[in-house]
Order: C-alpha cells, then structure tokens, then sequence
C-alpha cells in the first residue's frame, strides 16, 4: 500500500473545497429506483410529471450514494481514512433530475484527536452537493476518523 496523501492534519477547520463532477442519467435513476427505491417518481416519467416533484428525479439515497462516489474519488480514496461513526443529518433540499450535473462542496466544522487512540483524529464536515444552478440540492453533516501523520503529537497542533 502506498502512504495516503491526506491524514487528519490535512483537514483544517474552516477550510472549504469543492470538487467532482456528476452527471446525471436518466438511466442510472431508473436502474436505482427499480432495485431500491421503487416509487412511481423514481421509476414512470408520466407518474414524476404528476408529483410534487414535477418530473422524474433520483431518489435521495440514490442521491447519496453518488455523493458517496464522489467523496471517494475526490479524497477519501487518497486518504487515511479510517471509516466513520455515523452520519448526524442528511437532507435532500432539492430534487436531483436528468442531466443535472453535480459537485460537492465540503467544510472542515470541527476537528479533535482521539483521546482514546493516538493514531487518530476525527474530523466533522458539513457538505454541501449542488447543482450545475449553484443550487444545494443535498446537505450532510458528520464525522469521520482519519489515521493521523504525527501520532500522538498534541491535538492542537494538527499540521
């Protein structure tokens, strides 16, 4: 295995980037939906049109999954990442329609090493995903554990 390129102290509180690019097909929605989330609105365009939603959208934890894809290809996979604890809040703020094409916006809220194991730190992001509109259309917030580059060193000192 080759050394990650980012542990717990590349992930500083207040910092904000934005990466990945997602296109949405109507084919993946459709290919989802029928093996998880089988709702009229995921699955029929004539039912979608008739919704709430005003048109064939992806579910939310399509929606998810792709943020998923996206963190992975964007750092966790690059990273020292050592899972995570949870997930305290998703929303979906907007629906996720063909062709839409996504991104992730991700800020560092809060940041503290392990008292338990020095090898890690943990980090709570609040992210973002949008739209080619600029619009949010998911938030999350949670936690994840990253090995840490200097094992042990104080807390305070995460570079």
């Amino acid at each position: 295995m080759t050394t990650p390129k980012y542990f717990w102290e590349d992930f500083p509180v207040g910092e904000t980037v934005e990466f990945g690019e997602k296109h949405v097909t109507k084919e993946e929605i459709l290919e989802f939906a029928s093996e998880f989330d089988p709702q009229p609105f995921h699955l029929d365009e004539e039912a979608a049109k008739q919704s709430i939603l005003g048109g064939l959208c992806a579910s939310g934890w399509h929606s998810c999954a792709m943020l998923m894809r996206m963190m992975c290809d964007g750092y966790i996979l690059e990273s020292a990442s050592m899972g995570a604890p949870g997930v305290d809040e998703v929303r979906w703020k907007k629906p996720v329609y063909v062709d839409d094409v996504l991104r992730v916006r991700r800020t560092c809220v809060e940041a503290r090493a392990s008292k338990s194991r020095p090898d890690m730190g943990l980090t709570k992001f609040r992210i973002e995903m949008l739209n080619q509109k600029d619009e949010v259309v998911l938030t999350s917030i949670g936690w994840a554990m990253y090995g840490r580059r200097h094992p042990g060193a104080p807390a305070g000192e995460a570079s």
